[in-house]
């Protein structure tokens, strides 16, 4: 690689929890950043001892660490895009607020994730409303899926009228665009975005592999190195669904629960 393309490549940030078992949180972003041809950067919010089964131990930062690590990384290496995933508390997500604010991190997506595909609760019920004020404003999109849409909106989402009324009302909520994923409704998957220019609706393909652990981190890493590259939102959306939707078709199998899917499928190979 050439000093010239080394320099021009994007730099993303990931602001989330660790996962031992590589398949979702800062190592699937990391591992989405290089497919799309991007430097990846982390904050490390939380550190799990995890596999594809389970979520066996669960041990947060101190906010302060959390600001730190973006302070160090702000300051000196620059940041063109950045995302987060797990923030587990109230104090870490307004020490993340804050330093988005200082630095003007923008674009940013925000990943609601609030309980792990095993049940284990990932955000302190106390910080969803210091989430829902301090922090899904700033963003240059909000990605919940049905279980987290169903959170903020204090509703289960069951069918795909009302999962397009979910996004159309988060959207007029928090005033920035919110993609809200269907995937876990039956039939096809729809996820629906609403923003100022309205509500479109993205139908994928339902893929027989059971590669979906850490899908919705590895969808929202995508997005972020999309809106690094300057692609449109709804541009930035798709790619990244037909990013995914590759990845989980060529999954090798590992682990006995679920497992993640091949997040370098495209490496080096942005698409765009």
């Amino acid at each position: 690689m050439s000093a010239r393309r080394a320099r021009s490549r994007v730099r993303l940030l990931t602001i989330a929890g660790s996962d031992s078992g590589g398949g979702a949180g800062i190592q699937a972003d990391l591992k989405t950043f290089a497919a799309f041809g991007g430097y990846g950067m982390s904050a490390v919010t939380a550190v799990t001892a995890q596999n594809t089964r389970t979520v066996r131990a669960l041990a947060l930062c101190k906010p302060a660490l959390v600001s730190a690590q973006i302070a160090a990384v702000a300051e000196d290496l620059g940041i063109d895009a950045a995302k987060t995933g797990m923030l587990g508390s109230a104090a870490i997500v307004r020490a993340v607020a804050a330093a988005v604010r200082r630095y003007a991190i923008a674009p940013l997506v925000v990943d609601p994730v609030m309980v792990s595909k095993s049940g284990v609760r990932l955000l302190d019920r106390r910080a969803e409303s210091v989430l829902e004020r301090e922090l899904l404003p700033l963003a240059a999109l909000v990605t919940p899926n049905l279980a987290e849409a169903g959170v903020l909106l204090g509703r289960r989402i069951r069918t795909e009228a009302a999962l397009e009324r979910s996004a159309i009302e988060l959207f007029q909520a928090l005033g920035v665009p919110v993609l809200v994923k269907g995937g876990h409704l039956p039939g096809r998957p729809v996820d629906v975005l609403a923003s100022p220019e309205g509500l479109v609706r993205f139908v994928g393909r339902r893929q027989p592999s059971r590669a979906t652990h850490g899908a919705g981190c590895t969808l929202s890493a995508a997005i972020t190195a999309g809106l690094a590259h300057r692609l449109p939102l709804e541009d930035a959306i798709a790619v990244a669904k037909g990013y995914l939707e590759e990845a989980m078709a060529h999954a090798p199998r590992l682990g006995a629960g679920v497992s993640p899917p091949d997040h370098l499928v495209r490496s080096g190979r942005p698409n765009f």
